[in-house]
């Protein structure tokens, strides 16, 4: 990568860091066992979109290494890496889309909730309620928050893009 690369991955991972900062200080909801809405995905997404697979990736891992850093929900080492640089990382995975904006936050978004629903089966299906498939309470859990934050994201994302490149 080059160093303007990596500069733009270092402010990337910053400001998503900051984002979730701020939508944490908000009065929206929060789930119990870490996750919100928020927008700390359309930095990462916004990179990967325009500047490619690499940096977005790179800018996904980063963001997720820093909010280990800040205070994280953690309950087991693989767990740790799944949900932080494993999961922000498959936001770059969008980087794949660079003609499409919402594809991009599709496939992001999709790539994140893979990592969190693997983590949510492993590590946090005995918070399941009583009769409930850790399947079904994974997949719920986690996409009461990531589909609200995608849409919003996928409405952004082509704002943000058409400023950028024109």
């Amino acid at each position: 990568m080059s160093v303007r690369d990596l500069t733009l991955v270092g402010s990337t991972a910053a400001l998503a860091v900051v984002l979730g900062l701020v939508f944490k200080a908000l009065p929206l909801p929060r789930m119990p066992y870490g996750g919100s809405i928020s927008l700390e995905s359309l930095p990462i997404l916004y990179l990967a979109t325009w500047r490619g697979l690499r940096p977005g990736i790179a800018a996904g891992v980063l963001c997720g290494l820093i909010q280990l850093l800040l205070g994280a929900h953690i309950f087991h080492p693989v767990q740790i890496v799944l949900d932080y640089p494993v999961a922000f990382g498959f936001l770059g995975l969008g980087g794949m889309f660079a003609g499409s904006a919402v594809w991009a936050c599709v496939v992001g978004g999709s790539a994140r909730f893979i990592a969190h629903f693997v983590s949510g089966i492993v590590f946090f299906g005995s918070y399941a309620p009583e009769g409930t498939s850790v399947w079904v309470y994974a997949a719920l859990y986690n996409l009461s928050y990531l589909i609200p934050e995608t849409v919003l994201c996928a409405a952004l994302l082509p704002f943000l893009l058409r400023r950028t490149l024109a």
